[in-house]
């Protein structure tokens, strides 16, 4: 039988994995009697921990938010992924969190054993940050978003678009999606009656959520982040390029950013396709790629080719 503070470890972690036990289930896990879970959750009570009970046929066991924020038990795993999440906190694109982030971090560190200290040394060695030179969002601003998507609520907002010109919208948020250097808001625009995205880093002041909205379905089927891609690749192009190119989709997926277009694959994966905006860097942006690629369209990209082409053999002789 596990002592009395294994017990205990072992019930907290149990009620950290699912909203809701029944009481006989828990106490079978645990191997206990159904007056000792109780008296077990009461010691859980009284060191800070919000579990609350409730009875009935469906009656049971739920971990819920409290008053303040007890200690939270972390396996291994856990407590290195929350190590690098909060070091490149402290360096990335989210203003207002980073004296924080360090904060936690230390208290998480000179908590942890030598074991698992040894291995986040090691991450700290091995990982090197690059300075973060984007835009940066308030985290206070992305907490709201996050809230105001998850419960459903109507937001508005005083938003600048890339002319710097501001106007007021309402909007029924649907998610937050991150592309690796911007945060953008998906959600659906009450005004204009559709889908939109809108980076996050052009909302002036503080989002203010209203009402609930009954929910819609999702642009492009649920994929946010293929939707957000597709959406700023070349939204205000008139002419839009389809390159094929000569490379595994597996490689060329991490090397194009979902910021500068859309790949997708091509027999089973060997060949992938690039759509993108034709716009005038992207002659050198193809040739940077050192791969084979054939141009779909437009035509006017082929002959912009040749031309840079003939140029740089010029050049070499």
């Amino acid at each position: 039988m596990l002592s009395s503070s294994t017990r205990l470890l072992r019930l907290l972690s149990l009620l950290q994995t699912r909203a809701h036990w029944m009481g006989p289930e828990l106490a079978e896990r645990l191997e206990v009697h159904p007056r000792t879970l109780r008296r077990d959750i009461d010691r859980l009570r009284q060191l800070g921990y919000p579990v609350q009970a409730s009875s009935g046929v469906a009656g049971g066991y739920a971990f819920r938010a409290g008053q303040a924020l007890p200690p939270l038990l972390l396996d291994d795993e856990e407590a290195l992924a929350v190590s690098i999440a909060l070091r490149t906190a402290t360096a990335g694109a989210v203003g207002g969190i980073e004296e924080p982030a360090l904060r936690a971090l230390v208290k998480l560190e000179q908590a942890m054993p030598a074991r698992l200290r040894k291995r986040v040394d090691a991450l700290r060695a091995a990982i090197l940050p690059l300075t973060h030179t984007g835009p940066v969002v308030e985290a206070s601003v992305l907490a709201t978003l996050a809230l105001a998507c998850r419960d459903q609520l109507r937001t508005e907002f005083q938003y600048q678009d890339s002319q710097g010109r501001s106007a007021q919208r309402s909007v029924e948020p649907q998610g937050v999606v991150h592309t690796g250097q911007r945060w953008y808001l998906v959600a659906w625009d009450r005004v204009r009656n559709d889908w939109r995205t809108f980076r996050i880093d052009r909302i002036v002041g503080d989002p203010q959520v209203g009402a609930h909205f009954a929910p819609r379905a999702s642009p492009d089927g649920g994929d946010l982040k293929g939707y957000v891609s597709r959406s700023i690749s070349a939204p205000h192009h008139a002419e839009q390029a389809r390159v094929v190119l000569h490379a595994p989709y597996a490689v060329m997926s991490r090397r194009i950013p979902p910021s500068a277009g859309v790949v997708s694959t091509l027999d089973q994966g060997q060949r992938c396709q690039l759509e993108c905006a034709a716009n005038d860097s992207l002659v050198y942006w193809l040739m940077a790629l050192d791969v084979e690629f054939e141009v779909l369209a437009p035509a006017a990209l082929k002959e912009r080719l040749r031309v840079a082409g003939e140029r740089a053999l010029r050049c070499a002789l």
